[in-house]
């Protein structure tokens, strides 16, 4: 075969493994890359306005269309800006390969100029980064990026690319397949921790079914509907799990955690079984570990063997793809009798409801029109209270799909989400729920959605605060407002510990700006206004709109489990 440059043999593979879009960032050490794909029109180019944002917008395109998500970016600054979006992505399991630059492996640690060792940076937060050393290398590398990023436990993948090597003549050959020892996840089911996971579920008298994020990678939701249905178990969720059930289903009982629903933490410390299925145990939802499911027998089935007994020693561990699990279960698995205990757990939903209603422009309020209006509709999250209040209210199903940074909590996540998502689903609604705070972490992000007319919603929830931390300051500083009062100005008086009739105006104009980028803009301070502004932007299909939600200032999260305390200790009201 005709030799040919690296560049070109990249542009090949790429083709070969289906990408048909890179979210990309150009610069002198990836120019000639940029050159060869100028030269093709198979493969899309999305530029947005900074690299942290293009990798979150390649993570959510990832994670809405079951493709790995490719980036490309130069190197120096350009491949340093790419950490907090990698770090994201693999902490929530999203494959992803990136391409980054790198000067001529002659200079590689001499200090050249935007030289710095990013294999060695992002080690820690992907599943695997390479530097290619050699040309001859290039399409093994590149191939084995793709099948590690995909395979098993998906996660990031960095491929670091120097510019000689792109250049560099050699084979153009690209490999159909790869052998790679030690790198052959088992995602096929243990049939014997079957059998013991089910012989436990028919001692226990109240069995709780745990459901994360594993679940929806896996593509299980149908499949763990059925599961609960046959045995009649209840089922909780982690934010990250939430949708495997629809949120209306009557066996669903709600989020576990800190911010978790009262039924649904009072189920999982008194149940005497916990089956949790592609969920971490982590400190956000076990509150204080001593006390997790005390009393409970613990079956846990993970892909990564890793994971399993990290936090919480577990009795019966399955390592396995959910969705291969799940299957085994529903040929082993029988009805059980839990009448009892799902009128327990029932009880308790009715006793202590997520959030009373109430009249006014509340955050509940927004979310429950959001539920009405968009039957079929993407949601990306940002982080603080708004991703808190979208996960205690949307409702979720087939239709209806949240994205969110659940594994690392990043601001400044849900708007180039939303515009990835977007990009890989032209035909659906696409909808940001943000603070003013996260929302201006990618701002810039406007022109990429104007640029490439993508009619995303975006929903900030203005309250005037960095929200979440501010409530910690509430409830456990003493309303110490410490760095948190986004209006305060250099003249404000000190101490400030709560809005007043004096607070200064609030900049930006979110409105304004939205016009400076070319897109609609439309303010919301009365309830009554909610459902105009939705289908407004709902009908706007030229370019993006965004809604500011004009909320009271001190809104608050609730139910709350306080550092510290075990999940059933929970803050259910706002004193005083």
């Amino acid at each position: 075969m005709k030799q040919i440059s690296g560049n070109k043999l990249l542009v090949r593979a790429l083709k070969e493994e289906g990408v048909d879009t890179i979210f990309g960032y150009p610069g002198a050490c990836t120019i000639d890359i940029s050159d060869e794909l100028y030269k093709q029109d198979d493969i899309r180019i999305i530029l947005p306005r900074h690299e942290q944002a293009l990798v979150h917008e390649a993570d959510a395109y990832a994670r809405t269309t079951g493709k790995v998500g490719v980036c490309l970016v130069t190197s120096g600054p350009g491949a340093t800006n790419l950490v907090t979006g990698l770090a994201t992505a693999n902490y929530d399991s999203v494959p992803l390969v990136c391409f980054t630059g790198q000067v001529p492996v002659g200079l590689v640690g001499n200090d050249a100029f935007q030289e710095v060792d990013i294999v060695g940076i992002t080690r820690s937060i992907c599943k695997y980064a390479v530097t290619v050393k050699r040309r001859e290398e290039l399409g093994s590398i590149i191939k084995k990026a793709f099948y590690i990023a995909h395979t098993g436990k998906p996660g990031v993948v960095v491929v670091d690319l120097p510019k000689d090597i792109q250049q560099e003549n050699g084979s153009g050959i690209y490999p159909e397949q790869i052998e790679l020892r030690g790198c052959k996840p088992n995602v096929s089911v243990h049939m014997g921790q079957i059998k013991k996971a089910v012989g436990l579920l028919n001692q226990s008298e109240k069995p709780v079914f745990l459901v994360g994020g594993g679940v929806l990678i896996s593509g299980a939701e149908r499949e763990m509907t059925r599961l609960a249905e046959m045995t009649n178990i209840p089922v909780v969720t982690t934010i990250m799990g939430k949708g495997a059930l629809p949120s209306s289903h009557p066996l669903y009982v709600g989020n576990l955690g800190i911010h978790g629903c009262y039924a649904a933490n009072f189920a999982v410390s008194s149940c005497d079984l916990l089956f949790s299925i592609g969920t971490r145990f982590n400190d956000r939802i076990t509150g204080k570990i001593g006390d997790f499911a005390k009393n409970a027998s613990i079956v846990h089935i993970d892909i990564d063997s890793a994971s399993i007994s990290r936090n919480i020693a577990v009795d019966v561990p399955i390592v396995s793809d959910a969705k291969e699990a799940i299957l085994a279960l529903l040929e082993k698995a029988c009805p059980l009798c839990t009448e009892e205990w799902l009128r327990t757990i029932d009880g308790w939903k009715r006793e202590h409801p997520l959030a009373a209603e109430r009249p006014g422009l509340t955050p509940q309020r927004i979310i429950q029109s959001i539920n009405r209006i968009f039957d079929r509709a993407i949601i990306a999250t940002d982080v603080g209270q708004n991703q808190l209040w979208a996960t205690q209210f949307l409702e979720l199903g087939e239709g209806r799909k949240m994205l969110t940074s659940g594994g690392l909590g990043t601001m400044g996540y849900g708007f180039p989400a939303a515009i990835g998502a977007k990009a890989g689903n032209p035909d659906m609604d696409v909808i940001v729920i943000s603070g003013d705070g996260g929302f201006q972490m990618n701002v810039q992000e406007m022109a990429t959605a104007v640029a490439y007319e993508l009619p995303v919603i975006i929903c900030i929830f203005n309250n005037g605060y960095l929200g979440n931390v501010r409530q910690w300051q509430e409830m456990f500083f003493d309303r110490h407002y410490s760095s948190t009062c986004i209006q305060r100005r250099k003249s404000c008086p000190l101490p400030c510990n709560s809005p007043g009739e004096n607070c200064p105006d609030y900049i930006p104009d979110f409105i304004k700006l939205a016009g400076s980028y070319g897109a609609a803009g439309i303010r919301v301070t009365a309830e009554e206004e909610i459902d105009k502004a939705l289908l407004s932007a709902k009908r706007n299909k030229k370019g993006p709109t965004v809604i500011e939600f004009i909320i009271g200032r001190e809104e608050n999260v609730l139910p709350i489990v306080p550092p510290g305390n075990r999940l059933s200790d929970m803050i259910l009201e706002r004193k005083g």
